[in-house]
């Protein structure tokens, strides 16, 4: 099946790294796992950050010119069915209904996030274009569980789950590099390591580094190093929070895959606030590598990291909640030995590429089949 894609927010080939991007890519690689043909229609970025209305407006009227064009000149046979990944109100679909509806074919979204109270606000033009694109769409993929509840009222054709997942492989079969790291960065290994991983950006990746920054702050007195590994336009307002730590504190910055495999490989517990994260890419690449996770219960992370089980979820923002999370872990060996290898068997068993390639392809299957 040929599969027309596209991402709004962030193509697939764009150089920064981020969550979006990751899911943009392994969203092309279970496509292809299930034997079907995907090919990026644009790469056209529609987000629009500021609340800029001029812009916006402009934005929109730039996508369904782009709509237009790729209609008339497209080159060979054509797709059997759009999918979209990540529609919200910063970052709406001008392209993908409107192409989908020249051609005749379904109009599937995966991730697609509406919030009521953005009517009427600086996005409610792209606030409505994503309500028009799920009233439109033959299906919409949750990744996370929690969007369905503002999703339903639109009157969504069908709503499935679609859990988030990732290539295991890698992660679980890397080879630790704890010694070489040590002496790399001057870390004691015979202490527990705290691994954090997220980009550095003012917001909420900032808020999060803020929150473990004082949560580490109650725990000074345990025995811990911390690696951080990330970059991004906050990497000075970052380094600022961890500097009083002095040399229990190790920046990586930006890692590629296998590199950062190892690193997970050689941690002892991921950390991770998760101000407001969706779910958390870093969080399930952790697991995967066998590391418990101690991360805020915000939003989807409970879809990833299972508390109790695989890791420990405190309430979100509480620093003191965190450290004392935290420091549970760090005093039983055991415990966390033994969430690590069920945070492993889970990201296998459930959240492998393997298991959403069958996913996507029985729904694209489904929705080919009734249009």
């Amino acid at each position: 099946m040929r599969v027309a894609f596209y991402a709004p927010m962030k193509p697939p080939q764009h150089p920064m790294p981020s969550g979006d991007r990751s899911i943009a890519r392994l969203l092309l690689d279970a496509l292809r796992l299930a034997g079907h043909d995907p090919i990026v229609a644009s790469t056209f970025r529609s987000r629009e950050p500021k609340g800029n209305i001029t812009r916006q407006a402009r934005l929109a009227e730039l996508g369904q010119k782009l709509a237009l064009r790729l209609v008339k000149q497209w080159r060979g046979p054509k797709p059997d069915v759009w999918l979209t990944y990540h529609l919200y109100y910063k970052a709406p679909d001008w392209i993908g209904p409107l192409v989908a509806d020249a051609w005749g074919i379904p109009y599937v979204v995966v991730e697609a996030s509406y919030a009521p109270k953005r009517a009427g606000g600086p996005w409610d033009i792209g606030h409505h274009a994503v309500a028009d694109a799920v009233r439109y769409a033959s299906a919409v993929l949750c990744l996370n569980p929690n969007d369905k509840a503002c999703l339903q009222p639109l009157g969504a054709a069908r709503l499935l789950d679609l859990p988030p997942f990732l290539d295991t492989v890698p992660f679980a079969g890397a080879d630790g590099a704890r010694h070489a790291l040590s002496a790399q960065y001057g870390l004691d290994a015979s202490q527990p390591w705290l691994l954090a991983v997220g980009m550095m950006r003012v917001g909420d990746k900032l808020s999060s580094y803020t929150v473990l920054a004082e949560a580490l702050s109650e725990i000074q007195q345990e025995p811990w190093q911390l690696l951080i590994v990330g970059d991004g336009a906050a990497e000075q307002e970052v380094r600022a929070l961890f500097a009083p730590f002095g040399p229990r504190f190790a920046w990586l910055g930006q890692l590629a895959e296998a590199a950062l495999a190892q690193v997970y490989k050689s941690a002892d517990i991921m950390v991770w606030p998760a101000i407001r994260e969706a779910f958390g890419m870093a969080l399930l690449e952790a697991q995967a590598a066998g590391l418990p996770v101690v991360a805020g219960r915000t939003d989807g992370v409970p879809a990833v990291v299972t508390d109790g089980q695989t890791g420990l979820l405190p309430s979100p923002g509480d620093a003191s909640a965190f450290a004392a999370a935290v420091q549970t872990l760090l005093h039983d060996t055991a415990r966390r030995e033994a969430m690590g290898q069920a945070a492993q068997a889970r990201a296998i068993g459930h959240h492998s590429i393997q298991s959403a390639a069958a996913t996507l392809d029985r729904i694209l299957q489904d929705v080919t089949c009734r249009s």
